[in-house]
């Protein structure tokens, strides 16, 4: 029938009850005969609310333990007949099966039951059986069947059914079965990725998405799907835009390299850091990190590992910046911070990121696991006669945490924990390499002391050449090229530092 029906019977049988009780009400006012089970049939009851236990219908308890309740002909016959079908309807008198026009079912909560960390055997038993399959039958039979499938709809549902007198169309039937299949979906995706171990398939699933102003251009539209507020906590400013977002993303991969770390301070700009600095104090970090580049600084992303205290946020305040984002502010640093009134302030939460990395690519995606290796003292071996200082080691590694952050082909300078200059997203290591020394130079910085992180190996010595030629002592690349010896000759006749880690950074 693609007529409007105006419903008779609802089956209800949900785990959560919150804000359930207005639709009962609403249901018993306008004459519909309630079917129920379990928990929800005593919630039912105890309102003062008639209602039919489903055993009455099935003459059949819930068993195992409540495992099976309404998987019977009699309830999934009541959902799965077609009206206008004049067999169903035939066979629907013949068995003394109830039409039922409205299911209202949510699933067990296995998603917050696996990230609980609970047993698996608690994790199995929140794998939902009978209400998926009640609300699978009844979003199928859209045409005679309205299902509620969340508790977020019921205010709608209300709604919906107050205004028509408990009528709905076909286009509302279909509606909510679309909702009811993108329930259905995200939780088998959850329960999939809960058990696989071995198959190499890739299954992502986000029930909500949020509609930003536009992509990466104006005319291009853009959506975020994720939760936000589970990893932010938003304390002002504007709503972020698609470019923000990977902006912001960028920097709390960067930041994550110094969590633990003395005060530390990034300016990021179009995904890469032009300022970054660690110091004793938070705002002296801040203001070697500006220094590192203050002109792309501008309209930049700024991040810290520590609580920004009112001197540091005094010096921010001086540069307009999109973004600032922190693990906390001292609350003469929020009430200076919120004086401009676009600029984002976050507070970053301690959570777990994805492990995995996704992208769209031709007519498919892309995944891998993230680069999770940060080089560390252990992995470096010193292949030149002279071997670098303790400050030197400390910078190297510094370095290289910003390099693996940056975009290939790159080149990083650094010296006494500070970014002096990197060559960013250039097709050529040279010319990252010249992009470094020209800005360096730019903005006063002297490289002589300083070191070099490139994210590949060289194939040829003019890069330590020209290193060297610009007052570079040391350097740390990942090696494996077969013309590596060419570049340590070149260290050891000019007495340069060279370390390998033997693992390289790309960063398409």
């Amino acid at each position: 029938m693609s007529t409007p029906i105006k419903a008779k019977a609802a089956l209800i049988s949900v785990f959560s009850k919150e804000g359930l009780e207005p639709l009962i009400r609403k249901f018993n006012d306008l004459g519909i005969t309630l079917y129920s089970t379990g928990g929800t049939q005593k919630f039912i009851k105890d309102l003062g609310v008639p209602v039919v236990p489903v055993e009455d219908v099935t003459s059949y308890p819930s068993i195992l333990g409540g495992r099976v309740k309404t998987l019977h002909p009699k309830i999934f016959g009541g959902i799965l007949n077609r009206q206008d079908n004049d067999g169903d309807v035939a066979e629907m008198k013949e068995y003394n099966i109830p039409q039922l026009d409205i299911v209202i079912v949510d699933l067990y909560p296995f998603e917050k039951t696996v990230a609980s960390g609970a047993s698996e055997q608690d994790i199995v038993e929140k794998i939902d059986i009978g209400g998926i399959s009640l609300i699978r039958a009844a979003a199928k039979n859209f045409k005679d069947t309205l299902c509620v499938s969340s508790v977020d709809d019921y205010e709608e549902v209300l709604e919906l059914i107050s205004t028509n007198e408990g009528t709905t169309t076909l286009a509302d039937r279909k509606r909510f079965a679309a909702k009811a299949f993108n329930i259905s979906s995200h939780y088998d995706t959850a329960i999939f990725n809960y058990f696989n171990e071995e198959e190499v398939v890739y299954k992502a699933s986000y029930t909500e998405g949020k509609s930003l102003r536009y992509g990466e251009n104006p005319h291009q539209k853009g959506t975020f799907f994720g939760d936000f507020d589970a990893m932010f906590d938003k304390l002002h400013g504007k709503e972020l835009s698609y470019n923000n977002l990977l902006d912001v993303d960028a920097a709390v991969n960067l930041m994550a390299e110094f969590q633990n770390e003395d005060p530390t301070f990034a300016i990021l700009k179009h995904n890469n850091a032009c300022g970054l600095a660690q110091r004793d104090t938070l705002h002296q970090a801040y203001v070697d990190a500006l220094a590192g580049d203050p002109v792309s600084a501008f309209g930049g992303i700024l991040i810290s590992n520590k609580e920004i205290d009112k001197a540091t946020a005094e010096e921010i305040h001086k540069l307009f910046c999109e973004v600032v984002i922190a693990p906390s502010y001292s609350e003469e640093a929020l009430e200076i911070l919120k004086g401009k009134k676009n600029r984002v302030l976050l507070i970053q939460k301690p959570v777990t990121l994805p492990t995995d990395q996704v992208r769209s690519c031709l007519n498919g995606v892309l995944v891998q696991d993230k680069d999770a290796k940060t080089d560390s003292l252990e992995d470096l071996s010193t292949v030149t006669n002279n071997k670098p200082s303790s400050e030197e080691l400390s910078d190297l590694i510094f370095a290289s945490k910003l390099c693996k952050h940056t975009k290939s082909n790159t080149i990083v300078f650094a010296k006494g924990k500070q970014l002096c200059a990197s060559g960013t997203g250039q097709t050529s290591r040279v010319d990252a390499l010249r992009q470094a020394i020209d800005k360096a130079v730019s903005f006063g910085f002297d490289l002589k002391g300083a070191v070099m992180a490139s994210d590949a190996f060289f194939p040829f010595p003019d890069c330590v050449e020209l290193a060297d030629k610009a007052g570079i002592t040391a350097v740390i690349q990942p090696g494996g090229s077969i013309k590596d010896q060419l570049s340590i000759d070149y260290c050891n006749e000019h007495n340069l530092a060279m370390v390998m880690t033997g693992t390289r950074h790309f960063k398409h």
